[in-house]
């Protein structure tokens, strides 16, 4: 493919269909695998199978606390992870909020600074391309973010679900393209910087190609949309 990938998620985050993961746990008569929840990170790893380690950077790893790091800290940690990335897949999962405000989370941080022109060693990357790859929740449904609206050929984004950089960069070009469809406004076309796909629909034989290519080609087109970079602070 050729591209590099950042991937941003909630390492920890349960609320996702079970894919049947096994630990090995080692005791003194051998090794037995345990059962475990499955977390948004196994979802990760599906998707390097798929796209390629090679072509992978990965975000927060497990644990990891944005309490005691100061902004440079965290400015030079992600500029390393996201220079040399051309696209940003955030995993939208149900639960990759935590009741802490954004400031303290690693996602919106990443959303951030894949928004920025980044300088790092005398040398300059341009702003990633942004896509949202919307996971199902435990129940397998996509109800909590997606809303079927049969009547009018339309679906709706339940975007207060999201981080504040999240929503403001959805729904946010500058000329909407707009219909009116039973008293509702229907927004056609690309009308969001972030666009975003099904899990179901980005894994499905080689179609992450295509939302990969239209992920760059509204990046390339980025004058058109209202773009949020910075995080509101505390």
């Amino acid at each position: 493919m050729g591209r590099r990938i950042f991937i941003s998620y909630k390492y920890a985050d349960e609320q996702v269909p079970d894919l049947n993961m096994f630990d090995e746990t080692i005791t003194v008569f051998g090794t037995i695998p345990s059962r475990r929840n499955t977390r948004v990170r196994d979802y990760v790893d599906k998707l390097q199978e798929k796209i390629g380690n090679e072509n992978i950077n990965l975000g927060e790893r497990d644990g990891e606390s944005l309490e005691e790091f100061s902004d440079i800290h965290i400015e030079t940690s992600l500029k390393k992870k996201i220079f040399h990335s051309s696209i940003t897949i955030v995993m939208i999962s149900r639960g990759m909020m935590s009741p802490d405000v954004e400031y303290n989370q690693w996602i919106p941080w990443e959303v951030s600074y894949s928004l920025r022109t980044v300088e790092r060693e005398n040398k300059t990357s341009r702003m990633n391309g942004v896509l949202g790859v919307v996971l199902p929740d435990k129940n397998n449904s996509y109800d909590w973010y997606y809303t079927d609206n049969s009547a009018c050929n339309s679906i709706t984004h339940h975007t207060e679900q999201l981080f504040e950089i999240l929503q403001k960069n959805m729904f946010n070009i500058k000329q909407p393209n707009q219909r009116v469809c039973n008293g509702s406004t229907i927004n056609e076309g690309d009308f969001s910087f972030i666009k975003t796909v099904k899990w179901h629909d980005f894994m499905q034989g080689d179609r992450f190609e295509h939302y990969i290519d239209k992920c760059i080609e509204i990046r390339d087109n980025k004058q058109a949309y209202n773009i949020m970079i910075n995080l509101n602070t505390p």
